[in-house]
């Protein structure tokens, strides 16, 4: 289903009163329909501030949360960005509205093809997604602008930080528990990496390797 103006309008001012400012962000996550990436039992609560779960045992973010990592990863139009953690495509689909290109992988193969069809329904020409194990990134596509990493890893991992441009910036939740989680910004600057908290989180765990298909 399709959001109807005053649903719109409800979930553009919970995204506010969360602190998602910046009126890009905000522009993108308005044309961009929650709706299209949530199905079955969940649909009806697609524009409520909630985490959903979808396929494959994964989430799709709460929209709050999607809209501030975004808003932190500062993007620009010519921007080419990595994102790791496809799920069901929708920060992705945000991220396209934004940047010039957006790459985006994902362990299981499942939802990879369904955030395909997705993106084609809805006419998202620059996204390239891929099955992939995304904490060694796309090495093949660096340097990237930015990168998003929708999965809480211990620290951030090595090979997307050496995929980072200088001058980038990646975003991602670290932790080494389920419960204790803190989203991070890094910039990485010509003498090395500057590391800034942002906001506590919660997110499912990098996995290294491809999902087992059922």
């Amino acid at each position: 289903m399709s959001a109807d103006a005053e649903t719109k309008m409800r979930f553009l001012y919970a995204l506010r009163s969360k602190g998602v400012t910046d009126a890009r962000v905000l522009n993108a996550m308005e044309e961009i329909d929650r709706g299209a990436f949530v199905k079955g039992l969940f649909a009806e609560r697609a524009y409520e501030d909630m985490p959903l779960p979808i396929t494959c045992g994964q989430t799709i973010s709460q929209p709050s949360v999607v809209g501030l990592m975004t808003q932190a990863l500062e993007i620009s139009p010519r921007d080419k960005v990595l994102e790791v953690g496809c799920g069901s495509g929708y920060q992705a689909a945000i991220l396209s509205r934004l940047a010039r290109r957006v790459y985006t992988v994902d362990r299981h193969r499942r939802l990879v093809a369904e955030a395909r069809a997705a993106f084609d329904a809805l006419s998202l020409s620059n996204i390239t997604a891929f099955t992939a194990d995304g904490s060694h990134g796309l090495a093949d596509q660096a340097p990237f602008d930015r990168i998003l990493v929708t999965a809480a890893a211990e620290d951030p991992p090595g090979p997307l930080l050496a995929q980072l441009r200088i001058g980038g910036i990646m975003v991602l939740p670290v932790g080494q528990s389920d419960a204790v989680q803190t989203l991070i910004r890094v910039r990485r600057l010509d003498s090395g990496f500057d590391y800034e908290e942002l906001r506590p989180v919660r997110f499912v765990p990098l996995l290294e390797g491809l999902g087992k298909e059922t």
